[in-house]
């Protein structure tokens, strides 16, 4: 990549020497000897080489001078100077020199270019990293992709399974309906026909002899659950009682235990605690009996 980027700028920088020097050789030799010529020539290009080559150096370094840059950009107008001068001034091919006159520019430029893809270029190993990071990203990407449409897939297998299970149970549902208003049908035509009705009449008779059934159908509909009812709890005096007949039940009298497994046959219902004490307040009732 290196190469892409300075081999251009070389080529543009000799070729802008070689051009600089040939026209100032050209364009001095008529008024001086060309030795001199020549001589002026080599310092521009000198000038501008040697410029160019502190350049390079110090941004080996990873430094930069703002003076040694305008040397060098100055040495480059020069040049250019010289080139515009000498087409301006010939009497042919003016077109032909103006249109090399803007390579002395265009090699700074070329060069400032290099410098710039020198400042942010990067080590293989940097360039790998990220390749690899970007590849990461990709295949994350992918998966996240795939992830998603097998979820979609699958949700959508899940909402037709349960859309055909609930046609299936509506169309059972609707058999039902169907044959259970049927029947209904069947039962309220032998209710209300002619012929049956003393035919059923003359057959429940035997069964309900008081009087003459009625073949009322039953209410076909939501039906209103019924709150379960809930005992009341007995008093402390109605306990006592219940405890003290079934103590005395049998003679000899009854144990705690087995009177309190009476109780609980029996269908009452008291804590532990109230049943207890019950039964204190009863042996406590009749002592006080028995001493007096």
């Amino acid at each position: 990549m290196r190469a892409k980027t300075v081999l251009p700028a070389v080529a543009m920088t000799a070729v802008s020497m070689v051009l600089t020097l040939a026209v100032v050789v050209m364009w001095l030799g008529r008024a001086m000897p060309w030795p001199v010529a020549l001589v002026v020539g080599l310092g521009i290009d000198g000038g501008w080489l040697a410029t160019l080559s502190y350049e390079r150096r110090l941004a080996a370094q990873g430094d930069h001078s703002r003076p040694v840059t305008a040397v060098g950009w100055s040495f480059g107008l020069i040049a250019a100077g010289v080139l515009i001068t000498h087409a301006l001034t010939a009497e042919a091919s003016k077109g032909a020199w103006l249109a090399v006159a803007w390579l002395p520019l265009a090699a700074k430029a070329l060069w400032l270019v290099h410098g710039l893809w020198e400042r942010t270029a990067l080590t293989p190993a940097a360039l790998g990293a990220i390749r690899g990071i970007q590849q990461e990203a990709r295949d994350e990407a992918a998966v996240s992709r795939a992830r998603l449409r097998a979820d979609a897939g699958t949700e959508e297998t899940r909402l037709l399974a349960v859309t055909e299970a609930g046609a299936r149970v509506a169309r059972v549902q609707a058999r039902t309906a169907q044959t259970l208003s049927e029947a209904w049908a069947t039962l309220e035509n032998a209710r209300t026909g002619e012929e049956t009705g003393p035919a059923l009449t003359s057959v429940t008779n035997r069964v309900t002899p008081s009087g003459t059934p009625r073949w009322e159908l039953p209410v076909w509909g939501p039906s209103v659950p019924v709150a379960e009812l809930e005992p009341t709890p007995l008093t402390d005096t109605e306990l006592d009682v219940l405890v003290a007949e079934i103590r005395a039940s049998r003679v000899p009298a009854l144990s705690y235990r087995e009177m309190a497994s009476r109780f609980r046959s029996a269908g009452h219902s008291a804590s532990e605690v109230r049943l207890r004490g019950a039964w204190k307040r009863v042996l406590a009732t009749e002592t006080g009996r028995e001493a007096s």
